[in-house]
């Protein structure tokens, strides 16, 4: 098995928020607003994904931010005499363009709206990513949706573990079932947490949806291309709260060092798990867990005594041949 920096040491760790609504679809905040306040808390990237609405903002980008292109599309069951959406199951998706600067005008072309047809759900998929996106799955369990609803899924690069607007929403911003039934299904598909923010409610309150999931990047340089580069190789990890120092294969055991927490698991494809546990009134730092070769995969989780959580990718065993 190769020893590799699983999360590379880098010159920045890039906060990125890749879910985020303005006003262009319906978010409060202009564009320019988003971009201030997001600096403010330290982040250096938002991707701009507003329904239906392909967004590329080149002047908003600094030396020190970067915004992404892409949109949320959709695609829904029909609604019912009511018109009621409460009940109506849905799939949601985030596209990133990787080069927005040779796009051109592009229209934000919304899947056929025939809910259950998985199959043109995948070419649709299949058809942006010809064009140069990369597709993300969004909170399944706002959706409505269950396996039968995603684990026939292709051709996603990542998918939501956590969507802050929904965590306050409703208390259902985790997704790690569903993520490790899309993994066990045969999709080899990277983790994101995201905001989701529409900002109805100001920075001040407690029901504000910014600033709650982030997407960290290791990055020796800030760029546009460097980000891309950064999604499309998977080196990043998915979080609420806690910080990931380093994450490394040696010789067989998996290590990782990361800020105060409560509990560390390497959960894997199969039931069992490890974990290192803090005693009562006490918190870990690292943990150091030893591979036998039949994980299948294996992610990583953290959790401080706030139950936020930091969530690495699945890295399949087969990466390491």
């Amino acid at each position: 098995m190769i020893d590799r920096e699983l999360l590379p040491a880098a010159a920045l760790a890039c906060k990125a928020n890749l879910h985020c609504h303005t006003t262009f679809s319906d978010g409060k905040l202009t564009t320019e607003q988003i971009r201030d306040a997001y600096r403010r808390q330290g982040y250096s990237v938002v991707a701009f994904t507003d329904h239906r609405h392909y967004g590329w903002y080149p002047e908003l980008e600094t030396e020190d931010f970067v915004p992404l292109a892409g949109f949320e599309a959709d695609l829904n069951e029909p609604f019912p005499p009511s018109g009621s959406f409460a009940r109506v199951r849905t799939y949601h998706m985030n596209f990133y363009d990787t080069d927005p600067r040779t796009r051109g005008g592009f229209e934000a072309v919304q899947p056929p709206q025939r809910y259950g047809d998985t199959a043109a759900i995948n070419q649709y998929v299949a058809q942006l990513k010809a064009q140069g996106f990369l597709a993300c799955y969004n909170h399944p369990y706002w959706s409505l949706q269950s396996s039968p609803d995603y684990t026939g899924l292709q051709g996603f690069d990542f998918m939501e573990i956590y969507n802050h607007g929904c965590e306050l929403d409703g208390m259902y911003g985790w997704h790690p079932q569903a993520y490790d039934e899309m993994l066990r299904a045969g999709q080899r598909l990277a983790c994101v947490a995201t905001d989701d923010n529409h900002n109805f409610f100001g920075f001040d309150s407690p029901r504000c949806d910014s600033f709650g999931g982030f997407t960290v990047l290791p990055l020796e340089k800030l760029g546009y291309g460097e980000v891309i580069a950064a999604l499309q190789a998977g080196r990043f990890y998915a979080s609420s709260g806690p910080v990931i120092h380093s994450l490394t294969l040696e010789k067989g055991k998996v290590k990782i060092h990361c800020s105060p927490c409560q509990r560390i698991y390497l959960l894997t494809q199969g039931r069992y798990t490890q974990s290192e546990i803090a005693d009562p009134g006490r918190q870990v730092t690292s943990a150091s867990f030893a591979l036998t070769g039949e994980e299948g995969y294996f992610r990583l989780e953290c959790r401080d005594v706030y139950d936020r959580r930091a969530c690495t990718r699945a890295y399949f065993l087969t990466e390491f041949d």
